[in-house]
C-alpha cells in the first residue's frame, strides 16, 4: 500500500533500490543533488541532471517531460552522502510553464523496481515557483528514509542550487537550460496529422506522435516478451548506460536536429558524437618543396570512419559510446524512413479520397489522371526517403566494418580474431556483449548489444516455443537463421532443439563473463535438477570453471540456493555495518553467476522463496541470475511469480525481434551470442583462464 505524505512529514524506506517517478502538468526538468548530513553539495559533481544525467547510484531523465523515471540505488552511494533531494524546475524558452501555480498539482512517488509504491507526495500549494524539491531520501543510523519537502523558489534553479551551498549554481543553472534546450530540439517531427477515419493502420494519425522525453536507452522486454505498454512493437541494448526499456515507459522522440531553414537534407547523425570532415583537397605539387615528404604537407583529415571516434577516458569507453551511437543514428535514420513512409501513405490516400469524392470525376480521364498523379507524389516521396535511408546505411555500414575489429573482448564476437590472442585481463571490464540488433530495413548491419557491468538485471533465456514464435516469420528471420550458430535451417526448431540452443547460448554468455573478468573475480554455479544439461556444461567442468557437474534433485537446488542466500546476507551485513574483514574465511566473495536450467523443475516453495530473494536482492552484493526456462511450465504457480520474470531481461535462443526501443518504438531483431558452429574457441578461452588460474 502506497503511503500518502503531506509536507514535512517521514516515512521508512525497507529497499535500497528504487524508482522515483515524477508527474506534472506540464514538462518539467528533472534532476537529483547529493548532499553531506547538511545537505551541501560537494560541488557540480554532486548534481546529476539533463547535462550530466548519471551519477554513482542515480540515473536521471535527459530531457523536460510531463513524467519521468529516476533510478535510485542507495548502496551505490558514496559514504559521505547523506541527503538525495529531487528537484524539479520549469524549463525556459521552449514555450510552457512559467510558474507551477499555473498547471496541475506536481505529484513525487518512490517505487520499487517491480513498480510497487512506496511513499506517495503530491506537492499542493505551490504558485509562482519554478523550481522546487520535491523529496529527499536521506540516511539517519545507516537506514534510510523519505521525507516531503515541497520547498519551491520564485527565481527558478540557480536560486534553489545556491541554496544548497553549490558556488557556481548561475553556471550549472545554465548548463542544465542549454542541455534541456539541446533535447528540445532534438525531435521528430510527427506525420502530418489525418483527417478523422481515413485509415486504422498503426503508425498513422495524430496517435502516433511521439512523446518528448527519452530516458537513457536500455533494451529491455515485458515480462511475457512483448513490448511495455507504451514502447509500441518492440527495444535495443545499447552498451551499458544502462541498451531501449522504459519506452518502455512510453515510446520516445529520438533526437534529431531540427529541419535546416534553406530547407536542405537534414543531417541524422547522432549530434554528440564527433563527425568526420571529408579528406582536405590536397596542395598542388608545386606549393611544396621538391623531396618533402607527404606528412610535412600538414595534417590531413581521415577519410573515412575510424575505431573509437566518440568521447571517452578510455579506448574501451570510446568504442562503447560510439557503438551506442551507431545504435541511435540507426534508430534514428530508420524512424525518420518511416515517417516519411507512413506520410506517404496518408498524403496518397487523401488525394484519392478526394480525387473519388467528386461523381463527376470517378469514371473517365480525369479521374484516372489525378489517381496516377497521386501515385506518382507518393512514389517519389518513398524513393526520396528511401534514398536518405540508403545513404545513411552506407555510412554507418563503413563505421560497423572499422569498428567491429577494433572491439576488445567484452565487446567482439565469438567469431572475432580478437579471441585468438585472448589473455586474461587485470581489471574487469565496463560492458559486455550480449548478443547483436538489427532491424528489418537493413538485415546486414548488426549493432552489438551492449550491457553495463555489474549486471542490474537478470537474464532469462527463454527456451518454450514461444521464443521463436513470437517474432513472426520473414525475409530477415530466415536470415538470421541461416547464419545463427547451430540452428536449424528447415523449419523452426522443435521444444527439444530450443531448450539445447538455449543452455549453448547460457554458457556462451557465462563463459564470455569468466573471459572478461581477472581470474578468480567470477564464478558459476548450476542448477539443473534433471541433468539435461551435461552435454552443454561440458566446457565449463573441463575447464575447471565448474568444478562438477551440478547435483540433481532437490537437494541438489537446496544446497546452491542456501549457500548463495548465505553469502548474500553475509556480504549485505558487512557493508551495511562496514565490516568487510568480518566475513567468515571460507566465504567467495567473488561475483557469481547462478544459471537455473529447466525452472521450475525441482522447485519447491521455500526454494521458489529463496530464487526471489536472490533476484532481488543479490545483484547488488554481486550474485547474478540467469533463468533458462519456458515460461508456460510455470502458469500452475499463478501470479506468484510474475515480479521474477519482470525483473529479467527477456532473450532468446533463436532471432527474434521482442526488445523494447526506448524511443521510437522499433521491433529490434535480437540474436543471441553463440560461438560459430563448429569452433572450439569458447573451449580454448577457458583452457586459457584455467591456466591464469593454476599460475595465480
Amino acid at each position: 500500500m502506497t503511503a500518502e505524505l503531506v509536507r514535512g512529514q517521514n516515512h521508512p524506506l525497507d529497499r535500497t533500490r528504487v524508482e522515483i517517478r515524477v508527474a506534472a502538468g506540464g514538462p518539467v526538468v528533472a534532476g537529483v543533488t547529493l548532499g553531506d548530513e547538511q545537505g551541501r553539495l560537494s560541488g557540480a559533481e554532486a548534481v546529476a541532471h539533463p547535462g550530466a544525467p548519471r551519477r554513482t547510484g542515480i540515473e536521471v531523465p535527459r530531457q523536460a517531460a510531463a513524467e519521468h523515471r529516476i533510478a535510485v540505488d542507495l548502496d551505490a552511494l558514496s559514504a559521505a552522502v547523506h541527503r538525495v533531494s529531487v528537484l524539479l524546475a520549469l524549463p525556459t524558452g521552449i514555450g510552457g510553464l512559467t510558474a507551477f501555480g499555473a498547471a496541475a498539482a506536481p505529484s513525487v512517488t518512490v517505487t520499487g523496481l517491480d513498480g510497487t509504491g512506496l511513499v506517495r507526495y503530491t506537492i499542493t500549494g505551490l504558485g509562482a515557483e519554478s523550481a522546487v524539491v520535491a523529496m529527499e531520501l536521506y540516511r539517519r543510523q545507516d537506514t534510510w528514509k523519505v521525507r516531503a519537502v515541497g520547498q519551491g523558489y520564485a527565481e527558478g534553479l540557480p536560486a534553489m542550487l545556491r541554496d544548497q551551498g553549490l558556488p557556481q549554481a548561475a553556471e550549472l543553472a545554465a548548463e542544465i537550460e542549454e542541455a534541456v534546450g539541446l533535447g528540445q530540439a532534438r525531435a521528430v517531427p510527427a506525420p502530418a496529422p489525418m483527417a478523422a477515419g481515413r485509415s486504422d493502420r498503426p503508425g498513422t494519425g495524430p496517435a502516433a506522435a511521439p512523446a518528448q522525453d527519452r530516458p537513457s536507452p536500455a533494451p529491455t522486454t515485458a515480462a511475457d516478451g512483448t513490448a511495455p505498454s507504451g514502447a509500441g512493437a518492440g527495444g535495443a541494448a545499447g552498451p551499458g548506460t544502462g541498451a531501449g526499456a522504459k519506452t518502455a515507459p512510453g515510446a520516445k522522440a529520438p533526437d534529431l536536429p531540427p529541419a535546416p531553414a534553406n530547407g536542405g537534407p537534414i543531417d541524422y547523425r547522432h549530434p554528440r558524437r564527433r563527425s568526420t570532415p571529408a579528406p582536405a583537397a590536397p596542395a598542388p605539387s608545386a606549393a611544396l618543396p621538391a623531396g618533402t615528404p607527404p606528412s610535412a604537407a600538414g595534417p590531413t583529415a581521415p577519410d573515412g570512419p575510424v575505431a573509437g571516434d566518440a568521447a571517452g577516458w578510455s579506448m574501451d569507453e570510446r568504442l562503447y559510446n560510439q557503438v551506442w551511437g551507431m545504435f541511435e543514428d540507426l534508430a534514428r535514420s530508420v524512424a525518420a524512413y518511416r515517417s516519411a513512409a507512413d506520410f506517404a501513405e496518408s498524403r496518397l490516400e487523401q488525394e484519392l479520397d478526394r480525387a473519388l469524392g467528386d461523381p463527376r470525376h470517378r469514371l473517365g480521364t480525369a479521374g484516372e489522371a489525378a489517381r496516377a498523379t497521386a501515385r506518382d507524389k507518393h512514389a517519389a516521396l518513398v524513393t526520396q526517403a528511401r534514398a536518405a535511408l540508403d545513404r545513411d546505411l552506407a555510412q554507418l555500414m563503413a563505421e560497423s566494418e572499422v569498428v567491429e575489429p577494433a572491439l576488445p573482448p567484452a565487446f567482439a564476437r565469438w567469431d572475432s580474431p580478437v579471441w585468438q590472442g585472448y589473455h586474461v585481463p587485470q581489471e574487469r571490464p565496463m560492458a559486455l556483449r550480449l548478443g547483436d540488433l538489427h532491424l528489418p530495413e537493413v538485415l546486414d548491419l548488426r549493432i552489438p548489444m551492449l550491457v553495463r557491468l555489474p549486471l542490474e538485471r537478470g537474464l532469462w533465456i527463454d527456451s518454450g516455443p514461444d521464443a521463436y514464435a513470437h517474432g513472426g516469420p520473414g525475409p530477415e528471420r530466415d536470415i538470421g537463421r541461416r547464419e545463427l550458430p547451430g540452428a536449424l535451417t528447415d523449419g523452426p526448431p522443435d521444444e527439444a532443439e530450443l531448450r539445447r540452443l538455449a543452455m549453448e547460448s547460457a554458457v556462451a554468455i557465462a563463459a564470455r563473463l569468466l573471459a572478461i573478468h581477472p581470474a578468480g573475480d567470477f564464478a558459476v554455479q548450476v542448477i539443473d535438477p534433471g541433468g539435461a544439461a551435461a552435454p552443454a556444461l561440458a566446457p565449463l567442468v573441463e575447464s575447471g570453471a565448474l568444478p562438477a557437474f551440478p547435483l540433481p534433485g532437490a537437494k541438489g537446488v537446496a544446497a546452491v540456493l542456501e549457500g548463495l542466500t548465505r553469502r548474500v546476507e553475509l556480504v549485505q551485513m558487512a557493508v551495511r555495518h562496514r565490516a568487510a574483514d568480518a566475513l567468515p574465511a571460507d566465504l567467495d566473495t567473488a561475483e557469481q553467476l547462478l544459471i537455473v536450467h529447466d525452472f521450475p523443475h525441482g522447485f519447491d516453495d521455500r526454494a521458489l522463496t529463496r530464487l526471489r530473494y536472490l533476484a532481488d536482492e543479490g545483484p547488488a552484493v554481486g550474485v547474478h541470475l540467469m533463468l533458462v526456462a519456458d515460461r508456460a511450465q510455470t502458469r500452475e504457480y499463478g501470479p506468484v511469480l510474475d515480479p521474477l520474470w519482470r525483473s529479467l531481461l527477456r532473450i532468446t535462443p533463436v532471432p527474434d525481434a521482442h526488445l523494447a526501443d526506448p524511443w521510437v518504438g522499433h521491433a529490434w531483431t535480437y540474436e543471441p551470442p553463440l560461438a560459430p558452429k563448429g569452433s572450439q574457441v569458447v573451449r580454448q578461452v577457458l583452457g586459457r583462464l584455467a591456466a591464469a588460474r593454476r599460475a595465480s
